[in-house]
């Protein structure tokens, strides 16, 4: 982490309050742009995609040659944990992520040992972006939260309401914690590469925080953060962490008073307001456009992005999508928002 170049991203995650928010979009490297397109074209498929760097490194930077975003995020997954781990992932054409489920019976299965060394491809990716990086934008990596990725790990693909993994939790409390536990000790180390590798900062994607009553969000959402924060601190002194409890809602303060967090990431439903009071004051904010307000673009979107930056004038704001970019966004509606955004006109 570089701290000869003002980098405005940096410093907002870091506490500093700019002028005017810094701008990333979450997925803003993905299916919206063609040279995406016809780049995933040309991998063997989408794994293929993540562990290969020179078309990583060729997609990760792809956004900011059109826009005048203040980071760059690594592309890859949060399923490459436990792809690393041993278990087998891949990605169906038209159906997402498919794995073979763990059971309380096989997490023998599972091979920590040897989770950075099949990650190293990702690594490089970061290394080279580092090393091909304007100097004042913010390289950001990333990985699934615990409980987000052993929902995948345990129903084998999404879920509208994650009750696989809810059922597993509550019937086989044992097993789920040994699982939770390979996860936190897996991301710890890959976190802590990625900031050896060039990372800025790291952001903690828990996407599926919803549908937890506050019992199981505190077991299986803000203990196995706090742990990774913790951990990756202590080997990486201060190191800057993003954490985006996607659905949280009314955990939102106890998530980032526990984790220990430096921003925190806010879904496109919750409320501005319920945000500026409940979120601890002076904490870094990230977000909440709603991903379909950019589609649609005009008027309606502008005024609600105005209306967000108002809301958190008084401390450290990143602006930011309420979740991640969808594919039939318009690339002049990006174009727009990040004008409104980065010179308020």
């Amino acid at each position: 982490m570089s701290a000869s170049v003002h980098k405005p991203l940096l410093a907002t995650v870091l506490g500093n309050r700019q002028e005017r928010p810094p701008i990333w979009i979450m997925r803003q490297a993905g299916r919206y742009l063609p040279e995406y397109r016809d780049v995933r074209a040309r991998s063997k498929g989408f794994l293929d995609l993540c562990y290969t760097p020179d078309l990583a490194v060729e997609v990760s930077l792809q956004p900011l040659r059109r826009f005048d975003l203040d980071a760059a995020i690594l592309f890859s997954d949060i399923l490459v944990i436990p792809d690393a781990l041993g278990q087998s992932v891949r990605f169906e054409v038209g159906e997402g992520p498919v794995l073979d489920p763990v059971t309380a019976e096989t997490l023998g299965i599972l091979r920590p040992e040897g989770v950075l060394e099949h990650l190293a491809p990702v690594l490089e990716t970061l290394r080279r972006l580092r090393a091909t990086l304007e100097p004042q934008k913010t390289l950001i990596g990333f990985c699934g939260s615990p409980w987000t990725v052993a929902t995948y790990m345990i129903g084998g693909k999404g879920s509208p309401d994650q009750a696989a993994a809810r059922l597993f939790a509550l019937r086989h409390p044992e097993a789920f914690q040994t699982l939770i536990d390979i996860l936190v000790a897996a991301s710890i180390d890959y976190l802590v590469a990625q900031f050896e590798a060039g990372a800025d900062v790291v952001q903690l994607f828990e996407s599926w925080a919803l549908n937890l009553d506050e019992v199981a969000f505190a077991g299986h959402v803000i203990a196995p953060n706090r742990r990774i924060v913790e951990g990756v601190r202590a080997r990486v002194p201060n190191a800057p962490i993003i954490g985006f409890p996607r659905g949280a809602a009314g955990n939102i303060a106890a998530y980032v008073k526990a984790t220990g967090i430096n921003a925190v990431g806010l879904d496109y439903a919750t409320p501005l307001k319920f945000a500026a009071e409940h979120v601890p004051a002076g904490v870094p904010v990230q977000g909440n456009l709603d991903p379909l307000r950019l589609v649609a673009g005009g008027a309606q979107m502008e005024n609600r992005a105005r209306e967000i930056i108002a809301a958190f004038v008084d401390r450290p704001h990143i602006f930011n999508l309420g979740h991640g970019i969808v594919p039939e966004t318009p690339i002049e509606h990006v174009a727009r928002l990040v004008d409104l955004v980065k010179r308020g006109i």
